[in-house]
């Protein structure tokens, strides 16, 4: 594989405490952002906080952009559009806080009637999501996202240590935390497709903080007489040229899909784009450190037994 790096000697141990202190910052941020989104006061989605969806099929193509300002020239500026690829298809989706008892598919329907009259159209479909559905949604992408954690201790447990599975399920929720911090601060909306984006940025960092963590492993057999610093230090920066390379090719691929991508991808992976960065930051920063923060006596494997 590529050596972008070559042989490097970084202290990252010695580091620590400055990176301790601005995952602090971003796991406070990610912890503020899940109250408010429990409390219903953070920018949600229909999914979760309700809504319609109402699905039209045109004759001719409509321009997203003209599609837009009709809407807000009727007062339907807090519509989210979604156009497909094919078949002159539009989704609009308006969140229930802007609907005040009203049938809000007829409305938006009687919109486009007014405003592009002479492109006829066809309702493909209507979806109204409750509150009480959204409430019901957020508590399964919660379970969803808890059963997901305990999975990866017990992976992690099973295959080193429980101190190794401890560590990597706290790096990978700092990822998590620091992700939907940065939305809930950006306003970014959260949607059934950003707590799959988390998910899956998950088994990224996962997989990112096991190679490390393999890697510490060899090298707690082999460096019996330095430092557990020292032996941390060693295996971190003989993987950091792969960890780099890795982030980077899949950087490489989420850019041009977070800025071409289109309204329908862009928070997905702008979300995936953000959790490979916070992912392969947390493995060398976050998941390692806290192996030496580990209360109570060393482990077996850092016993060296």
């Amino acid at each position: 594989m590529l050596e972008i790096l070559g042989k490097t000697n970084i202290d990252f141990m010695g580091k620590r405490k400055f990176a301790f202190l601005f995952s602090g910052v971003m796991v406070l941020l990610g912890l503020i952002a899940l109250v408010q989104i429990a409390r219903g006061t953070a920018n949600l989605g229909i999914d979760f906080a309700g809504g319609t969806a109402v699905q039209l099929k045109f004759e001719q193509p409509v321009r997203i952009d003209e599609a837009r300002k009709a809407l807000e020239t009727n007062g339907l500026s807090d519509a989210e559009l979604q156009e497909f690829g094919q078949d002159n298809k539009l989704l609009i989706r308006v969140k229930a806080s802007t609907t005040i008892e009203e049938k809000i598919a007829e409305r938006v329907v009687g919109v486009f009637a007014k405003e592009f009259p002479a492109n006829k159209f066809v309702v493909d479909s209507t979806t109204e999501i409750g509150p009480t559905i959204g409430k019901k949604l957020q508590e399964d992408a919660l379970v969803a996202i808890v059963i997901s954690f305990i999975g990866i201790i017990l992976y992690i447990a099973a295959r080193f240590e429980l101190r190794f599975g401890v560590a990597a399920a706290l790096a990978t929720f700092h990822d998590v935390l620091a992700v939907v911090g940065a939305f809930y601060i950006l306003d970014k909306e959260i949607t059934l497709l950003i707590v799959t984006a988390l998910l899956t940025l998950a088994g990224y960092s996962l997989t990112d903080t096991v190679v490390v963590f393999d890697r510490i492993r060899e090298n707690l057999k082999l460096r019996r007489r330095e430092s557990e610093e020292g032996t941390i230090n060693a295996a971190i920066n003989q993987v950091l040229s792969r960890t780099i390379v890795t982030s980077l090719t899949v950087v490489l691929v989420l850019i041009p899909l977070t800025l071409a991508g289109g309204e329908v991808l862009h928070d997905f992976s702008l979300a995936l784009l953000w959790g490979v960065i916070f992912g392969t930051y947390s493995s060398v920063f976050v998941a390692s450190p806290l192996l030496l923060l580990w209360p109570g006596a060393p482990g077996r494997l850092l016993k060296r037994s």
